[in-house]
C-alpha cells in the first residue's frame, strides 16, 4: 500500500509518496538522493545510517519512512552550512578521527545530538553516546579526542 506524505528533511519540506515496506534510508538515498546517510549492515547495528529524527540520533535502516510523517529529519548533507564545515567535523579530521569516512556521517550526527544536548560530556559520555556507531578502521580514541575538542569550541568553535 502507497500513500503521499509530508516531513521537513535538512530544513525543506518534502513530499513523497512511500510503501509500506520503504525504510527510512531507502527514502533518503533513493528517492531524495541523500546518499551520505551510509547502508552498512542494514539492521540498525552499525550506525552507518545514522540521522537525526527530531533532534534524535536513529539507525535509518530500521525506520519505516511512514513513521517520518510530520517530522524533521537531519542528514549529513546539512551539517555544514556555508561553505564552512561543522566544529565536529573540523575536529575529527584534526583529531585524525577518520579514515575510510563510511562511519564518519553517523558519528558526526550521534556527536552533534550528544553536544546538543550536553555541551560538555565526559569521554565515558562520549562513549556511551557513540556505541552505536561502528568504525573498523580508526579504534575510537581519535574520535572521542574530536568530539571532546567539538565540546572544547575547538576548532571552529
Amino acid at each position: 500500500m502507497k500513500r503521499e506524505q509530508d516531513f521537513i528533511v535538512n530544513g525543506e519540506t518534502v513530499s513523497v509518496v512511500v510503501d509500506t515496506r520503504d525504510t527510512l534510508l531507502d527514502l533518503l538515498r533513493d528517492r531524495l538522493g541523500l546518499t551520505g546517510t551510509k547502508e552498512g549492515c542494514g539492521n540498525g547495528n552499525c550506525g552507518a545510517c545514522t540521522v537525526l529524527l527530531d533532534g534524535a540520533p536513529v539507525n535509518a535502516c530500521i525506520v519505516l519512512a511512514l513513521e517520518v510523517a510530520g517530522c524533521d529529519v537531519k542528514t549529513i548533507e546539512a551539517v555544514a552550512a556555508g561553505g564552512r564545515l561543522d566544529r565536529v567535523q573540523e575536529a575529527l579530521i584534526e583529531a585524525g578521527g577518520t579514515q575510510c569516512g563510511f562511519c564518519t556521517p553517523g558519528v558526526v550526527l550521534s556527536a552533534k545530538a550528544l553536544l546538543e544536548r550536553n555541551p560538555h560530556p565526559s569521554a565515558h559520555e562520549i562513549r556511551a553516546a557513540l556505541a552505536g556507531n561502528l568504525c573498523r578502521c580508526t579504534g575510537y580514541d581519535k574520535i572521542v579526542e574530536a568530539v571532546q575538542a567539538a565540546a572544547a569550541g575547538r576548532p571552529n568553535g
